[in-house]
């Protein structure tokens, strides 16, 4: 009796060890070899779109005698610039700088006169930039710089630029799978790449109702994405 009682506590002394050591996971082995295959591809979306803004940059350069009499003429005719924008519809008026400096001789290097300068950026709808432009210098404007042409719904276009781009990625996939032998399963993984800014495409039609000419040409917003995907 004592012998058999040795015997079954020695059983269980090795099963004990057996525990500690650590037996086969089979529950995980199982989960490992349940795992489906993936492969990654990456897609890009583009959309193209005619801006429908236009931002441009006004000022006003002055010469006088002295400093405050060009400071004080300076202002006098950059408000009827401000006017002008106004009236040819211009909004988000603001000012980019005001300086002044001195005017000197180029023999002897003898201060001549002062410039004082005044310089605002307007945006205006981009069909309308070119009247704007005419406005402005008719107003007495003798600096101008643009126009930087824009969406005001680009955020909406890159939305639609990423939607094709994911759709080009899984048709990318597609490809890959069936030659493979394959089918795509379920989207394991989504990285959306850098965003770029819209890039002139194509010229349009020149405005003809100003004598300045701006062509608002299209432009092409697009999207990066990389895609994984599971394979059955």
């Amino acid at each position: 009796m004592k012998r058999l009682l040795f015997a079954v506590a020695a059983l269980f002394t090795l099963v004990a060890l057996a525990g500690a050591v650590g037996l086969p996971d089979l529950a995980g082995a199982q989960d490992a070899a349940g795992e489906s295959d993936t492969i990654t591809v990456s897609g890009v979306g583009t959309v193209e779109s005619v801006p429908n803004e236009a931002q441009m940059s006004f000022g006003v350069e002055t010469q006088r005698p002295t400093a405050k009499a060009a400071v004080a003429a300076n202002g006098d005719e950059m408000r009827q610039v401000l006017n002008a924008l106004r009236q040819a519809g211009a909004r988000e008026l603001a000012t980019q700088w005001v300086s002044v400096y001195p005017v000197s001789s180029s023999e002897d290097g003898r201060v001549t006169a002062y410039s004082a300068s005044n310089s605002v950026t307007a945006v205006i709808d981009a069909d309308d930039a070119a009247g704007l432009i005419d406005a402005a210098t008719e107003a007495g404007a003798n600096q101008v710089s643009g126009p930087g042409l824009s969406s005001s719904n680009t955020e909406e276009l890159y939305r639609q630029a990423l939607a094709k781009a994911v759709t080009e990625a899984r048709e990318r996939a597609q490809v890959l799978a069936k030659a493979t032998g394959r089918s795509l399963g379920e989207i394991s993984a989504v990285v959306e790449g850098t965003s770029s800014s819209p890039l002139p495409y194509m010229e349009r039609a020149a405005l003809d109702s100003a004598s300045t000419p701006v062509v608002p040409g299209e432009q092409e917003t697009s999207a990066t994405v990389t895609v994984t995907f599971e394979l059955r």
